[in-house]
């Protein structure tokens, strides 16, 4: 995730642009709806932005010389649904692009499908079918966010992947490496944005602020 500023070749770029910007569009019309059904969701929308932000701002170093870090697209995902975060993912990143120099503009779409799109989806997926099978909130939630933490690095392996296979096993052998790769730092790191979220939506579930959000995509 975060692959930085004029990484991809072009081609791969503004691919990867066309397939998220559907997604932003889609989560903008919810974000809309959201606001217009429930304006006091103002607060909790910049609490689950601030919380992206400052999570996947953690630069922690990784094997290779990489760096690698939580995402806390989870949270918001759990609490407005995937579309959403398709957007409050994407202005973090471009802020983050643009004011850290942590990945950059040509990528952005890359970086938005992986951390703001697929990250989210997977993530809210495990929360609906942890609540359908019955398991404690707490399990929920935890699986959630480490679950969609470890997606939007396999997502980001899968980009790099396509973009820069492996001379003698291709693209499988390339997905093998950068995996791994992230795979070391990444599964300590996900089981900690885990319980971090556990703590984050249990204060605001006791301070009523999960009533009504999340229920539909």
């Amino acid at each position: 995730m975060h692959i930085m500023e004029g990484f991809l070749p072009a081609g791969h770029a503004l691919a990867w642009t066309a397939i998220s910007t559907p997604f932003v569009v889609a989560g903008v019309r919810r974000l809309k709806r959201i606001l217009a059904d429930n304006p006091q969701a103002r607060l909790p929308l910049a609490a689950a932005a601030g919380f992206t932000f400052i999570l996947s701002a953690l630069k922690l170093p990784s094997v290779t010389g990489s760096c690698s870090h939580p995402t806390g697209t989870g949270l918001g995902a759990m609490m407005f649904g995937p579309s959403v975060m398709a957007v409050l993912g994407a202005v973090v990143l471009l802020f983050q692009g643009l004011l850290l120099a942590h990945g950059g503009v040509t990528t952005l779409g890359a970086n938005i499908f992986s951390m703001a799109i697929a990250g989210p989806w997977v993530a809210y997926g495990v929360w609906k079918l942890s609540d359908r099978l019955g398991l404690p909130a707490a399990i929920g939630v935890f699986l959630s966010a480490f679950l969609g933490d470890l997606a939007t690095y396999v997502v980001t392996s899968t980009q790099l992947a396509l973009a820069f296979p492996d001379a003698e096993t291709g693209f499988a052998g390339a997905l093998a490496k950068f995996a791994s790769i992230f795979a070391v730092t990444q599964a300590p790191l996900a089981v900690a944005e885990g319980l971090v979220t556990v703590v984050v939506i249990n204060a605001l579930t006791a301070r009523g602020q999960m009533h009504g959000l999340g229920e539909k995509a």
